[in-house]
């Protein structure tokens, strides 16, 4: 039996940029009203430097929600004790609102050594790799004594051998374990472009597929919302953190945080990243959307 509850945050509508290095003299000289940041928990893994040093100076001004890129739950030959053990280190020293990591897999048995693929790679939405992912989410969840968020993942080919929707793997997923979900608009907006150009216009439209999809998730496992930017290119969309949110993807955030209440949410930027106050201007458009929800709570 999992002995953790599905309960997001206690405190929604709140709005936080993901902190990366070209912002972080700035953000610290100026401290910009944020309600959070969030960093890449593998960067912070060193017990000492000028990173963690960092870190706890900003924790002393901003609650930190720790996101991370190299659980790979979906893994069958598991969870990396070693990964594990310096997540749970950091979680400890930092004291994390909330701690995240991708619904994906990356790590596998080659020639008799266990390796990393240094990507986020889909799983088929199945019984066997629901097992996989509960037996992992589990053992990282005792060792953090906490529940973790799981992030819907952006996803450039499907995987043969599913027999669920990914909504139904993620409802499965949070009922068996007690996880939490991390709600990325941009990622199903992608996937449903994708599907649009694969399947031209045999397809769903991507809009009302994207809204179906959230209007099929337990709305109390939601802990947080991502928002970030996409590249168009002719024949695919890529999750590149490059741009800012589109309008589509704006579109769809206030249909989620209709359907969830405003739990926190993320502008995330990694490429080609902008200067301090662009983030700063999209973090206020997300606030402003949901400031009725807020207002209602």
């Amino acid at each position: 039996m999992n002995r953790f509850s599905p309960v997001v945050s206690p405190v929604p509508g709140k709005v936080g940029i993901g902190w990366r290095h070209p912002h972080y003299a700035e953000l610290l000289e100026t401290r910009p009203p944020l309600d959070f940041l969030e960093v890449h928990s593998e960067n912070f893994f060193a017990d000492g430097g000028a990173a963690i040093a960092l870190l706890e100076q900003a924790r002393a001004a901003y609650p930190i929600s720790l996101h991370g890129v190299g659980l790979a739950l979906g893994s069958a030959v598991g969870v990396d004790s070693w990964h594990l053990e310096q997540l749970a280190r950091l979680a400890e020293r930092i004291a994390p609102v909330r701690i995240s990591d991708h619904a994906c897999f990356a790590r596998g048995a080659v020639n008799g050594r266990n390796v990393h693929a240094g990507d986020l790679l889909p799983v088929p939405f199945n019984q066997e790799s629901l097992a996989v992912f509960c037996r992992n989410l589990q053992q990282v969840q005792e060792r953090l004594k906490r529940p973790l968020l799981v992030e819907n993942l952006s996803a450039y080919l499907t995987l043969a051998g599913s027999d669920r929707s990914e909504t139904d793997f993620l409802c499965e997923l949070v009922q068996r374990t007690g996880c939490g979900l991390l709600v990325d608009v941009n990622n199903i907006y992608v996937n449903a472009l994708n599907a649009r150009i694969a399947g031209g216009q045999d397809a769903p439209d991507p809009l009302r597929a994207c809204e179906h999809w959230l209007d099929q998730l337990p709305a109390a496992a939601v802990g947080e919302i991502h928002l970030a930017g996409h590249c168009v290119m002719d024949d695919i969309v890529v999750d590149d953190h490059g741009s800012r949110v589109a309008p589509e993807v704006w579109q769809l955030y206030a249909h989620a945080i209709a359907r969830f209440g405003a739990p926190p949410a993320l502008i995330e930027w990694d490429t080609a990243i902008p200067s301090l106050a662009v983030l700063l201007g999209e973090a206020e458009r997300a606030r402003l959307l949901n400031q009725p929800a807020e207002m209602s709570t």
